[in-house]
């Protein structure tokens, strides 16, 4: 059995078209649409993240507001930074990067984001919205996964719905922002869901509960983590895992958490690292920067709940 390949870039360059011609709109509408970012110290990571983001926002016509701060910055002089993008009306959306340093509280800056413009629901009220199945914002990464899922299944010609109420969805990984949004979308399809983290390799062995998975999430951040052996011949494997690896030459490339080379000749479909999760996160981010601005604007925004349910447009709103 040969997997067919979920292209990430192909899904997001449709995403893209329809979040360039909400940003339009919005504009015409004289709504106030901006992306404000914050990187604390100089994690490699979060600050290439953080240019790949700017270039993005431009593209798309965005106002981009950068923040990158000096790792010896006080968690009270954050937390004004962060009241003062709150009250600040060309912000729709405020993005924290992690990591942040040892000397600051995360929850507690996190808990600081005016939940508007929490377009990674880590503040606690849209956690807990997601949590119960009406989420103000998707998290762009779980997002993403759930719509190249959908869009593979649509491109097959499989309803979706009949799909998620048969499926066992294992997510490896329970991180508060891949693997727990995502167990929680899974469970909104009705769809039968388990949550396992690296540990399980450790003690019962993870393939005991990897092998049974129809779909199979993997955001555990360990590269190679998953290999054939963990996998059934018809499960459909979406690899988060985004791994810097060091080559015999001296060149760094990024891998996933999956084994590509040996899972993709057995499963039915699989989604490459790069090219994969990725570029859809990376616009899902924008589009939760649009929505932003439509509820700023008090707009009513039915659609809101994206990707929440087995059988909605990712991108439609309701009108």
């Amino acid at each position: 059995m040969s997997a067919q390949i979920i292209d990430g870039r192909k899904c997001a360059r449709a995403l893209t078209e329809k979040v360039i011609a909400d940003v339009a709109a919005l504009v015409s509408e004289q709504v106030q649409i901006g992306l404000a970012t914050v990187v604390v110290g100089d994690n490699y990571g979060a600050r290439a993240y953080e240019r790949k983001l700017r270039r993005l926002a431009e593209e798309l016509g965005v106002p981009y507001y950068g923040h990158t701060l000096d790792d010896t910055l006080g968690q009270d002089e954050l937390l004004d930074l962060i009241t003062a993008l709150n009250a600040d009306p060309t912000v729709s959306g405020i993005l924290i990067l992690r990591p942040l340093p040892d000397h600051i509280d995360e929850a507690t800056v996190f808990r600081s984001i005016n939940p508007s413009k929490d377009i990674e629901s880590v503040h606690p009220e849209n956690a807990g919205l997601l949590a119960l199945g009406v989420p103000r914002f998707v998290p762009s990464t779980a997002a993403s996964v759930f719509h190249l899922l959908d869009s593979y299944l649509d491109s097959v010609g499989e309803n979706r719905a009949d799909f998620y109420h048969r499926s066992l969805i294992v997510v490896v990984g329970r991180s508060n922002n891949v693997g727990k949004p995502a167990i929680s979308l899974g469970y909104a399809r009705q769809a039968t869901v388990e949550s396992v983290d690296e540990w399980a390799d450790k003690t019962t062995g993870i393939g005991r509960h990897t092998r049974w998975a129809d779909v199979l999430v993997v955001a555990a951040g360990k590269a190679g983590l998953i290999k054939a052996e963990h996998v059934s011949e018809n499960a459909i494997v979406i690899d988060v895992g985004i791994n810097p690896s060091t080559s015999e030459d001296g060149k760094v490339r990024m891998v996933g958490d999956v084994d590509f080379d040996s899972v993709a000749p057995r499963v039915r479909a699989i989604t490459p690292v790069p090219g994969g999760v990725g570029p859809v996160t990376d616009i899902w981010l924008l589009h939760n920067t649009v929505l932003a601005a439509r509820l700023l604007a008090g707009h009513d925004v039915d659609g809101r709940a994206d990707l929440i349910t087995d059988n909605s447009n990712p991108l439609q709103e309701a009108s």
